[in-house]
């Protein structure tokens, strides 16, 4: 499926309203949960970078510690 910059800002907008229902033109998706609709915004912007021709965003964490 195609997004839209659009359908970026329709998410935003409702997490940051804290509502779980979004209307995508004539389509309306309601999320269960908050963590589904943040899933719901990656995948967005993982499709937009990617038809922006962006690589995908990579974060390493390194942890250390003194093994006592």
């Amino acid at each position: 499926m195609a997004y839209t910059a659009a359908d970026r800002e329709a998410l935003e907008r409702a997490l940051a309203r804290g509502e779980r229902r979004v209307t995508f033109g004539d389509k309306t998706v309601e999320y269960r949960s908050v963590d589904e609709l943040r899933g719901a915004l990656r995948e967005v912007d993982a499709a937009l970078a990617r038809e922006a021709g962006r690589p995908k965003l990579r974060q390493i964490r390194v942890t250390t510690g003194k093994g006592l």
